[in-house]
């Protein structure tokens, strides 16, 4: 149960982040997430112009970005961000094959991330990348 009331429109600030949010999207949904923000307009209009920024173009494709968006939110705990990326997945084209194999490589990273982290093992230098990675003879 939400712990807080779900704003309508009546600030003209939320409306118009309301009537963007459908623009982008193609559909006239705005969902509970941003009724919650809208209690503050300001929290509203700074969240849905990052996550527009975010999410919009990039050097990553649209389903990409929605796969982790999921796998963050799995790690979070976040069952409305892993409802809603999901469906934003599957609007992008992700198929249960795929997400049947998603959710997999999920599971094993958090296992193996697990075992890793219990071990504190040391970063082996290959894998170390600018500043952090020890010199070697050829760049001395």
């Amino acid at each position: 149960m939400a712990t807080i009331e779900l704003a309508d429109e009546a600030d003209p600030r939320v409306r118009a982040v309301f009537a963007d949010i459908r623009a982008t999207r193609g559909n006239d949904v705005v969902n509970n997430f941003w009724r919650g923000l809208a209690n503050n307009p300001a929290l509203l209009e700074r969240t849905w112009s990052a996550l527009k920024a975010v999410m919009g173009e990039g050097h990553l494709d649209p389903l990409t970005k929605e796969l982790v968006y999921v796998a963050v939110s799995i790690a979070n705990g976040c069952s409305y961000c892993i409802h809603s990326h999901t469906a934003a997945a599957r609007a992008k084209g992700l198929t249960p094959e795929q997400h049947g194999e998603f959710l997999i490589v999920v599971g094993m990273a958090n296992q193996t991330n697990a075992l890793v982290t219990g071990m504190q093992l040391a970063v082996d230098a290959a894998f170390l990348v600018g500043e952090q990675r020890p010199p070697t003879t050829s760049n001395i």
